[in-house]
């Protein structure tokens, strides 16, 4: 079996694969004769659970579905289930299943996918993406995923990790293409030294020639909502962040969808000289509640 083509995007195509998952799992212990109490008496299991995998509502792990398919004696389609269930477990990652060792290992695998991509573009309506943060920007950041989400805290080797892929930023064979919107400039996300660091630097990085900065302002009238934050990897992989997990959609649909939204969002951005007008604007609206070195 496969999981059905996604013409939507971020959640909704989780909630049906899963329910997708779930019908054919419905259709196998039909075959078989079983009614729910039936199968899940003979995997000892609860009612409720063969009515909650059935109905979408809970994921299965890849015993359940063995467990499935022996007690249904359908064998014969346990690796199309696996599969299945594999795909949705890389669309729609839970943030404390990735982070459950720290921080530090997710750099690490972002570090991989950075190494082969040439071409990277990524909106922000609300942070500043991770590759442009100065480590403190990135330490308020940190803390803030440690204390929402009670994770080990490592919080100093994320850090370094996360500097360590800035590196990429230098290299010549890589593009990147930002697009923030000037509420992302805004938000009072940290201190307001710490800001006014992270937005000085944004002017520095912003002149490098293989990246390009643009700025939504709030003047601008825009083509397509800016829903939420997203990044394209080449068109191979869309990464969305929500509070409780990442998505991960390698569909073509769902790349094509991404793509089309960012090129609207970054055709209202501005960039250059007026990207760093925004910029300098909201430096100097912000640097009244910065502490005075100088006390």
């Amino acid at each position: 079996m496969t999981l059905p083509p996604n013409n939507a995007s971020g959640s909704s195509n989780v909630h049906e694969a899963r329910s997708t998952l779930g019908k054919r799992l419905r259709e196998l212990r039909v075959a078989a004769g079983l009614s729910g109490r039936q199968l899940a008496e003979s995997l000892s299991w609860p009612p409720s659970k063969v009515s909650k995998l059935e109905n979408g509502r809970q994921t299965p792990t890849d015993d359940d579905l063995r467990g499935w398919t022996a007690a249904t004696s359908s064998e014969g389609e346990t690796e199309a289930l696996l599969a299945s269930l594999h795909t949705l477990e890389v669309q729609h990652a839970e943030w404390q299943r990735i982070l459950r060792t720290g921080l530090k290992p997710h750099q690490q695998e972002l570090i991989s996918w950075d190494q082969k991509t040439r071409l990277f573009r990524a909106f922000e309506a609300t942070v500043i993406p991770g590759l442009l943060q100065t480590p403190e920007y990135a330490r308020a950041r940190f803390a803030e995923g440690i204390r929402r989400l009670k994770l080990p805290n490592d919080i100093n080797e994320a850090i370094a990790g996360r500097v360590q892929r800035q590196e990429i930023l230098y290299r010549p064979d890589k593009r990147f293409h930002f697009v923030l919107t000037e509420a992302a400039l805004r938000f009072r996300l940290c201190a307001p030294d710490i800001m006014l660091g992270q937005l000085d630097r944004l002017i520095s990085l912003s002149q490098l020639l293989n990246v390009r900065l643009g700025v939504i302002g709030f003047e601008t009238q825009y083509a397509t909502s800016p829903w939420h934050g997203f990044w394209l990897y080449d068109n191979e992989r869309v990464l969305v962040e929500t509070l409780s997990a990442e998505l991960d959609l390698r569909q073509p649909q769902e790349i094509e969808l991404y793509g089309s939204a960012f090129e609207q969002l970054a055709a209202v951005a501005s960039y250059g000289r007026s990207a760093r007008t925004i910029i300098n604007r909201v430096m100097e609206d912000l640097a009244p509640d910065s502490p005075d070195d100088s006390a």
